[in-house]
């Protein structure tokens, strides 16, 4: 029993299965965040909004500490040693990305912009489209850790949805520009609508080198 517990085999199965734990969190982060923001934008920050903020940094915090036990398996064990730079590397763009969500909602926290109505479709829209990239890049990460040959099919979903977001992004910005809002105000919504698309370009940063990290565990 005692080789059993400390074998090769079932160490490396134990950090999968954290793997795809920190996977789960950062793709819940991504869900609170897309409920939480379209929540604000409708009604202002609700009992809700600020429910859906604490699960956020519960997230980030557990994010961080699967990414820290992963790295310590990975280097005092000698676990998957042909790939432990690239798995670090990805693990720690997608970590990354929990800090931008918690980041973004405690100054949206501290700022409370007002969307007038006329922005809700669009930056509604956009809000999918970015929660949708950051999906696309985790299912793209579970592909590399199960079958890598097939993390690539994901590639251009994540390109797609980052595409949207970034449109729907830019529809937004032009509307407030073009509005009779005091300069100031407009500079401060365009600032909350770059915050989220910087979610959507990191996710999509993140599968072109889960592409790449896929091509050289495929070889």
């Amino acid at each position: 029993m005692t080789e059993l517990r400390s074998s090769p085999l079932r160490r490396t199965r134990v950090l999968l299965a954290q793997v795809e734990e920190f996977l789960d969190v950062v793709s819940q982060a991504a869900l609170s965040y897309e409920a939480a923001m379209s929540d604000y934008v409708r009604h202002g920050w609700t009992d809700g909004v600020e429910e859906k903020t604490d699960q956020i940094r519960d997230y980030e915090n557990r994010g961080d500490h699967l990414r820290r036990e992963i790295g310590t398996a990975l280097y005092t064990e000698m676990l998957l040693p042909d790939t432990v730079g690239d798995v670090l590397s990805l693990l720690g763009a997608l970590d990354h990305l929990l800090d931008i969500l918690r980041t973004n909602i405690l100054m949206l926290r501290v700022e409370r912009p007002i969307f007038p109505t006329e922005y809700h479709p669009p930056l509604i829209d956009m809000l999918r489209a970015t929660c949708a990239t950051v999906e696309q890049t985790v299912l793209a990460a579970r592909a590399y850790f199960r079958d890598p040959a097939t993390a690539r099919d994901q590639q251009h979903k994540i390109h797609f949805f980052e595409d949207e977001a970034e449109r729907h992004g830019l529809r937004v910005q032009e509307a407030i520009f073009t509005s009779e809002l005091p300069l100031e105000e407009k500079r401060q919504l365009r600032e909350h609508v770059l915050r989220i698309d910087r979610i959507a370009d990191m996710a999509d940063d993140a599968g072109d080198a889960l592409a790449i990290y896929a091509v050289k565990r495929s070889l």
